[in-house]
């Protein structure tokens, strides 16, 4: 079953067509990457699914409901991170989370039980501070913890790792793959390496449309190309590589990568040993993700 459909969805705003019939479906208990650049529409499609934008044209389906522009009741079934979350700063953690439960209707009882679990989840279980004295990954955790607060079938994260540091990014995507056990997360991100370490589908957002889309291992088999690496021992030897054979790029002082749709191995290997070039490495390489968008977007 699908968590979230979206159908034929367009956007415009004033002379720009933000989304030119969007087609999205979010397979239930996945954790789903929603890849593109910067400005490609998925903030806009993220907040058409919450009904906070009325689309121009379109349907979109949360757990089988048709979620409506201005009566939100669809959205209680799902829990929002946006880019850049706002708190109270002068409540602790413990304090904001009870704070949200509350507005929703929670039963104290219940509530008391879930915030422990969910900052024991987050790792802020022991965390006494004021929000206001938190760092950026603290936040984005506290987030985390209130976007699931009512047990949400969707968990929408709008770029929660971008403005953080390394550490920072592992601790919140480690989060969210243990959140996966009690939701369907659908991750908005430009940062290709944090979908191929949690997602187990992805779609590529461009110019308004789904460039392409399925698990991470079709997406792997269908633009798969055979790629290349070679390293020789001098970088001479390299340019002569480069002036004889189509298709090599340089990738170091004294490396080059090649596909073999370019330039075939048996031709190199041919080239290799006629011109006797020492290699000292020579080894058939996994396209990242990082290629396979800017193979699917044209670039």
């Amino acid at each position: 079953m699908d968590m979230l459909c979206i159908s034929n969805l367009y956007k415009r705003f004033g002379d720009k067509e933000v989304l030119r019939g969007l087609q999205l479906h979010v397979p239930q208990n996945s954790i789903y990457g929603f890849v593109g650049k910067n400005g490609a529409g998925k903030t806009t499609a993220m907040k058409t699914v919450l009904g906070l934008l009325r689309a121009d044209a379109g349907e979109i389906t949360v757990n089988g409901e048709r979620v409506v522009y201005g009566q939100t009741e669809t959205n209680r079934y799902i829990g929002y991170l946006p880019d850049v979350p706002a708190f109270y700063p002068f409540m602790t953690a413990r304090e904001y989370l009870l704070f949200c439960g509350a507005l929703t209707g929670m039963l104290h009882a219940e509530l008391e039980g879930r915030i422990s679990e969910l900052l024991a989840l987050v790792g802020l279980d022991g965390e006494t501070h004021r929000i206001k004295g938190f760092s950026r990954g603290m936040k984005q955790r506290l987030g985390i913890a209130q976007a699931l607060l009512g047990k949400p079938k969707l968990l929408i994260c709008d770029e929660p790792t971008s403005a953080l540091d390394p550490v920072g990014r592992k601790e919140i995507l480690d989060i969210l793959l243990a959140a996966r056990e009690q939701t369907t997360v659908l991750l908005s991100t430009h940062i290709l390496s944090d979908v191929e370490r949690i997602c187990t589908d992805i779609a590529f957002l461009h110019e308004g449309v789904i460039a392409a889309s399925g698990s991470l291992a079709e997406i792997r088999t269908k633009y798969r190309r055979n790629l290349y690496r070679i390293e020789t021992e001098e970088a001479s030897q390299c340019e002569l590589l480069i002036s004889h054979l189509r298709g090599m790029q340089r990738v170091g002082e004294n490396q080059l990568s090649f596909c073999e749709e370019d330039c075939s191995l048996r031709e190199v290997l041919r080239f290799l040993s006629e011109e006797s070039i020492s290699v000292i490495r020579l080894e058939r390489e996994e396209p990242g993700l990082e290629a396979l968008f800017m193979e699917v977007i044209g670039k």
